[in-house]
């Protein structure tokens, strides 16, 4: 158990997960501000450029799955650090890419190393704690994990306004160079009697168990829905605050940043319920009842204050659903713990890639709330299925 170790090295692992769960975001949304000059720098079309916010996407996604069974049969530390070297070396290829081709490959090789991290940020505290005390771990982990998707443009314009694209490039070599480091006091969680014996094929039919499961299914399916109205937020707020309101990037960049402080207050206080099930259902129903009022709202007042508080009220909910669906959906798959997370991982930004196109689908504000509707109602629904 991580608790015998003290209590500094307590501190050391709850930042190293923390750092490591807000790897994705980073990796994905550190550097759309920039995307509009990359195009000119490299002299192609808009949709070239975006498919590296996809190529990273799809390499977050199957690096999870690659990834998750491997550190079962091999543990985490080694699979923590071939991962970030993957990554540091991608990273540079990105920053020295002759052209939008081959910086789009290694946006894919970045979000495939990135991926190892994110894995190992839930499955490290699985094999460290149980039960409550891998909720209240989650809770801070999930805290930074449901606040980097929206902080991470923000920095990312303020970086590239300084230092230009290649400089946020060079900030994302150094994070994954100081996490490197960090892995140097990181006392490997998963002992060798406890993993996975045999070939690396035995290692990935830990999927085909954990889905076995009822409990894991239904958990995965929330988180994923949950992950669903977090993309819907972040595709189309921008959008709805800049063109529609007509506010500054700036004003923006404030509510933003005061709706990431929301979710991460959320996330905090879900240690408040003595069972995560009961949090998790409380999550789901505050984001129904509020996406719906922002539905309805949509239809009869033209009003920001009024968009914004039902979008803070609903983040605020959604907060609580990350600690609490992360550690129920864990607990239920302890039995293949790297498969598990991997699953939960590439579910949640599977949902994320699929939700963020559909918001541009009519009218921008009610296709919004909408899918908000929908994703936090059967989100609900399999809260309430025992």
């Amino acid at each position: 158990m991580a608790q015998s170790f003290g209590k500094r090295y307590f501190v050391f692992l709850l930042v190293f997960l923390g750092a490591l769960s807000a790897f994705g975001p980073f990796i994905t949304d550190f550097y759309l501000p920039t995307l509009p000059s990359m195009a000119s720098i490299f002299q192609t079309s808009a949709s070239m450029v975006q498919l590296g916010l996809t190529a990273s996407l799809l390499g977050i996604a199957v690096g999870q799955v690659f990834f998750g069974p491997l550190s079962d049969k091999y543990g985490r530390c080694p699979i923590m650090v071939w991962s970030l070297i993957l990554f540091s070396l991608s990273t540079v290829g990105c920053i020295y890419s002759p052209n939008i081709e081959l910086f789009d490959i290694f946006r894919f090789l970045q979000g495939l190393g990135g991926a190892g991290g994110i894995v190992m940020s839930r499955s490290v505290a699985t094999d460290c704690y149980k039960g409550r005390e891998l909720a209240k771990v989650l809770a801070i982990v999930g805290a930074i994990n449901g606040i980097a998707p929206v902080v991470a443009p923000v920095t990312g314009g303020l970086v590239s306004q300084a230092i230009g694209w290649k400089g946020i490039f060079w900030v994302l070599f150094s994070i994954g160079a100081v996490l490197l480091c960090m892995c140097v006091p990181y006392r490997e969680s998963l002992p060798e009697d406890k993993r996975v014996k045999g070939s690396v094929w035995k290692a990935a039919h830990g999927f085909v168990d954990i889905f076995r499961v009822p409990a894991f299914r239904k958990y995965v399916a929330v988180f994923g829905l949950s992950y669903g109205v977090l993309f819907a937020y972040i595709s189309s707020a921008s959008f709805i605050v800049q063109d529609h309101f007509g506010y500054s990037e700036m004003e923006f960049s404030l509510t933003f940043g005061t709706n990431a402080i929301i979710i991460a207050i959320g996330s905090g206080l879900a240690m408040k319920f003595r069972r995560m099930e009961n949090a998790a259902l409380f999550s789901s129903a505050g984001m129904t009842v509020f996406a719906s009022l922002s539905l309805i709202s949509g239809y009869m007042i033209d009003s920001f204050a009024v968009y914004e508080i039902l979008t803070l009220c609903m983040l605020f909910f959604l907060g609580f659903i990350f600690p609490s669906v992360t550690a129920l959906g864990m607990e239920s798959g302890r039995q293949a713990v790297g498969a598990a997370s991997a699953v939960l991982g590439a579910v949640g930004f599977a949902f994320g890639g699929l939700i963020s196109p559909l918001v541009g689908m009519g009218d921008l504000i009610h296709t919004t709330s909408v899918i908000l509707v929908l994703c936090s109602l059967g989100s609900t629904l399999l809260c309430l299925r025992r």
